[in-house]
Formats: C-alpha cells, structure tokens, sequence
C-alpha cells in the first residue's frame, strides 16, 4: 500500500483481485457444465441446411426421414402417444388397439439402445442412398439392447396423393425383445420414485443430478489428466534446456476445458438419457470443445511463433521476425474462421452453401482489391527473402535512398535529398534494387589524361609510381589492381587506374580515395609533366615546357631498370610485389589520424 492511499481502497482492490482469482475456476466449471445447462434452448431439427425447407404436404412433417424420425420423438416426448403411433407402419386397425403402446415402448428403446448420429439423417424427401438398402428404405441406426440388436429403419410408403416415411414393421417386430432388455437395466427401478417421478425440460430429476454432479468430477479427471501431461512435458523441456516449459502455463486452461468437456461426455454417456436431449447435449459440448480446441490452438501458435521470431531477430533477420508478426495475424485470423465454421457443423448446418459463398466474395475481393494483395504479397516476399532492410542503402532504379520502414503496403525511402520516398511493395518486388550496403568492398576507378608533350619514359614512370602506390598501399586490395596507359585522346594521354578499397564505410573510402589522388599528384609532378586540360589553351605568356632536369632525371632511371633487366613492364616482379605490398605507411606520417595515443 503506497503512502497516502486509503486502507479501504487498498483493502477493496485487494479483495477484487482475489475475487477474480477464485472465478476463473467457477468460469472453467461453469463452462463444462453449459451444455448440461443449455442443451434445451437449441431449437429445431437436427439437420439444418441453412436455406429455407420446402413446404411439407404432410401435415405431420413425414416427408422426409428426419421429419419422420424427429417429429415421432417429439411428439412421444410430451406424452402424445396416439400422435406418435401416427409414425408408425401399422395397419389402422393394430394403430387403433396398440399404436399408443408401441409408441411408448419404442421411445423407451430409441432413448435407451439407440446408437447412430440424428444430423447424418437425410432431410431430401427421396433419402439418401446407401448401400445395401432399397431406395425406398432409409437406415438410421442401431438399436442395441443387451444381446437383442436391430436396426432401425425408416420406409417410405403411399398415403393418398403423396409419399411419406414411417418406422418399418421390421423394427417394430423386434420391439418386444428389445424393450424387454432395455427394461431389465432400467436404473429407475433402484431410485426414490420422486427422483424419477418427476422432470424436468425432458430430463428426470435423477438425469439433472447426475448431470450437475458429473461436472466437478469431470473438472477433477481434466485436472489428473493435466498433471499426467505436466510431466514428460518438464522432462522434457529440461532435457532440451528450452524456453517453452514456462508457456506450459498458457496451455492449462484451454487444455482442461477441453479435457474436462471430453470427461464430462464420457460420464453423461453413461446416463442414458433420451435421444433428442442427448442429441442437444452433444451439439452444445460439441461447440464448448471446438472452442476450447481452438482456445488451445491459438495458445499454441502464439508461442510457437513468438519463440521463432525471437530467434530471427537474435540471428539479424529483422525481416524474417517481422514477417512472422504478419503469419501470426494471418493464422490467428483463420482460426477465428475455422472456429466459426466448426461450430456451425456441430450445430449442424450445411456449410456447402456458406463455403460458396466464400469462394465466391473471395473472388470478387481478390478482383475489387487486386493491388491491395498485389502490395500485400509483395511485401511478404520482399520480408521473407530479405534482399533489403531497414537501414541499407539501396539503389531503385535511377533513385538512391536509406530504406527506414517496410509496411505491408509500401517501403519508405529516405533520399540523400532528405526527402521520404515511398514505394508499392508490387512494384518494388519487380524492380532491380542494388544493395549498396552489402558490398564487401568499394570499387575506386579514374582516368587521368596527361600532357600530350610527356614522354614515354615519364609516362612509364608515372605508371610504375602509381602502380607501385596502388601495391604499398594497406586499404588497397593488391590483387587486381592496375594502372594502365589506354589512349591517346585529342588533348591528353590517358592512363586508367582501377582496384578496390578494403572498406564498406563510405566515409573512409572518400579519405582514402582522396589520399589515393593526392598521392598521384605528387607522382605526376615529380615525373616532369602534369595533368592534360581538356579544352584548348591559348599561352599568352612564355611557355616554360616541360622541366628538362626532371625530364632527364625520369629517363635515367628508366634507363636504370632497362639496364638492370628490372623495367617493371607489363607488371612487377611477383618477388618485387611481395617486398613492396603493404608497405607505404597510411595514414601519412604526422596525420593526426594515424598518430599513436601516449602512454604515459
């Protein structure tokens, strides 16, 4: 509690925490008890097609298997026995005498031996064929009771001027067996009779306990279940030494609200309880599941991403960590509609109809929105190859700009004009981009035109000076390097010198190449000659010429190499080359650059 706070603030915060705390469990209870509690406000048959049905000629909704099959439940579930034996293959003299017993008995059966799925019962008035079964018969399940099995199927017969489906005389001459061995396991025959006396919503009192009963034992089976998983799953990460055993934290809660659903079916299966109720209460935990289901699965990709992403941008691949933030969106947002569209199949709709119209708007999307996606992918090739980042300097087409930011939809270019450029990622992704920050080295290449009146032995003077620069100098890459005399132009003779600055930062490459030219100035000077203006030149004064001391200077030494058997033509000595590289001191001498810190 900070100074000055009042207690009863403090204290009520403090209460609400814990109150929240505590209801995250009764959140997680109440969420495994909703179908049990919920299951009866789900209206309507099991088959929904999600479009409007046809009119039924039958005033009892025969025309179809399931209308059969459902409007029988229906009608014997409120107790409208005489109704209920309407669906029966019966003549009208036994419907008269027994109708409403065999209705009885065969609610009895359905709700107690019945095996099969009610949303897989065909809703055509003609059925679904099936193999093995005339046309005009429909097998809708099993019922099973004891050692007595049988099927129950549906058989389509005339009445009047229309056609309409009944339970076949077939499974009604099974009835008598297999009600006797549904009776004998009957479990109300060892209850209070008020317990099974009275209901409730369909469900006896009995069905309603055991229900609201099933939910802490089904949460306390999810918790055992979550401590078995718990386990291998330390060991595990503990072996690997990896980070993900502290999202296991992450995964409990949807892992035991899915657990604890699946628990809590198991035992409500136990139950028995009547078809058409237990067909709701599996719709309902069908859909609390698919939602715990995908609860878990966007859990599970969160961390899983987060814990690659982290990864890249440790390595250096800012791109690769920002296109796993754009996966991530893109997946959560398809669980989304996964999600949906599983829970409209638990409720059984038929998603044919929606899954075409999909398709179909994703069309039309894809055309109104064409540039939109054609950036969007644009963008999620230029992040995941990686050819450019945030802070390389880059040529696009005719422009030279630092990259500051690549969105979905465009990159944005900061010029040397410092103006902002944008970029559609589409265009971009076909455009020729230079990288300029990923070369290894710099290319240094001049030409320089001398005087068309310097001799051949100053021109090769120059050229070995300059060569032997280019070997003594350390930021100069020795292989490769050349000076070479190339043409005689209308007003200089032109030598060409070429080779690569052991460098990547722009700035000291201009201070060498500036060292580099200056260098070159002295070697030209100190030959005799100097450099060629390109333009003609009217002397109005005495013309000097060229320097015949240096002249004569320059050509002895030539001499010198020639009568030595040492003119360095067309290259050095590789010997030559190995004593003299990396030889020339740079920075220069007295260069505050180059000088060296005192020690005291």
């Amino acid at each position: 509690m900070t100074a000055g706070e009042p207690v009863f603030s403090h204290y009520t915060r403090h209460g609400m925490f814990s109150f929240l705390k505590r209801a995250r469990w009764l959140l997680l209870c109440l969420a495994i008890a909703s179908p049990a509690l919920a299951y009866q406000l789900l209206p309507g048959e099991p088959n929904k097609t999600g479009t409007a049905a046809p009119s039924s000629a039958d005033p009892l909704g025969r025309d179809t298997p399931s209308g059969t099959l459902y409007g029988f439940l229906q009608a014997a579930q409120a107790g409208n026995y005489s109704t209920a034996a309407q669906y029966l293959q019966l003549s009208s003299a036994r419907r008269q005498t027994q109708g409403e017993d065999l209705a009885k008995k065969l609610k009895v059966v359905i709700d107690r031996a019945f095996t099969g799925d009610l949303r897989r019962i065909s809703n055509q008035p003609d059925g679904t064929p099936q193999d093995g079964v005339p046309l005009d018969r429909q097998r809708v399940g099993t019922l099973t009771a004891g050692d007595v099995e049988a099927d129950l199927t549906l058989v389509r017969v005339p009445d009047g001027n229309t056609r309409i489906w009944l339970i076949s005389s077939d499974t009604l001459t099974r009835l008598s067996d297999l009600y006797d061995q549904a009776a004998v396991h009957q479990v109300e025959a060892h209850l209070p009779h008020a317990l099974v006396s009275n209901s409730f919503l369909g469900l006896q009192l009995w069905q309603w306990l055991a229900i609201l009963v099933a939910v802490p034992i089904a949460a306390g089976l999810g918790w055992l279940a979550l401590q078995v998983l718990r386990l291998p799953w330390y060991l595990w990460a503990r072996y690997r030494k990896h980070e993900v055993a502290a999202a296991w934290n992450s995964f409990v809660r949807p892992l035991w609200l899915v657990l604890g659903v699946l628990a809590h079916g198991v035992l409500v299966s136990y139950l028995r309880i009547p078809v058409l109720q237990r067909h709701r209460y599996q719709q309902v935990a069908g859909v609390v599941a698919v939602i715990g289901f995908n609860w878990l699965l966007w859990r599970i990709l969160r961390a899983v991403l987060n814990n690659v992403r982290q990864r890249a941008v440790l390595a250096g691949r800012m791109g690769t960590g920002s296109l796993m933030i754009l996966g991530e969106r893109m997946l959560k947002a398809a669980i989304v509609i996964l999600a949906i569209f599983s829970v409209m199949g638990t409720l059984g709709f038929n998603l044919s109809t929606p899954l075409a119209g999909l398709g179909i708007g994703g069309i039309a999307i894809a055309f109104a929105a064409q540039k939109t996606l054609e950036n969007l992918f644009g963008g999620v090739s230029i992040l995941g190859d990686e050819v450019i980042r945030i802070g390389d300097t880059c040529r696009f087409g005719d422009r030279v700009g630092t990259v500051e930011d690549i969105s979905l939809r465009s990159t944005r270019i900061r010029t040397p004009d410092r103006t902002e450029l944008s970029i559609p990622n589409g265009s971009l992704a076909t455009m020729n981009v230079e990288n300029l920050s990923r070369r290894d080295k710099l290319l240094f290449t001049t030409r320089l035109g001398l005087r068309c009146e310097t001799s051949s032995d100053q021109m090769r003077y120059v050229l070995v000076q300059v060569r032997r620069l280019l070997y003594e100098q350390p930021k100069v890459q020795t292989q490769g390097a050349r000076t070479r005399f190339v043409a005689f132009d209308a007003s200089a003779l032109t030598m060409e010198i070429f080779c690569y600055i052991l460098t990547r930062d722009d700035v000291e490459f201009q201070a060498i190449r500036e060292d580099l030219l200056l260098r070159i100035m002295d070697i030209v000077d100190s030959a005799g000659t100097s450099l060629a203006f390109p333009s003609q030149t009217v002397y109005l004064g005495r013309d000097l010429g060229i320097d015949k001391q240096k002249a004569e200077e320059a050509a002895q030494e030539v001499q010198k190499w020639r009568d030595e058997h040492q003119l360095p033509f067309p290259d050095f000595a590789p010997t030559d080359i190995s004593e003299i590289s990396n030889s020339l001191p740079y920075p220069q001498p007295g260069s505050v650059v180059g000088r060296k810190p005192q020690t005291s």
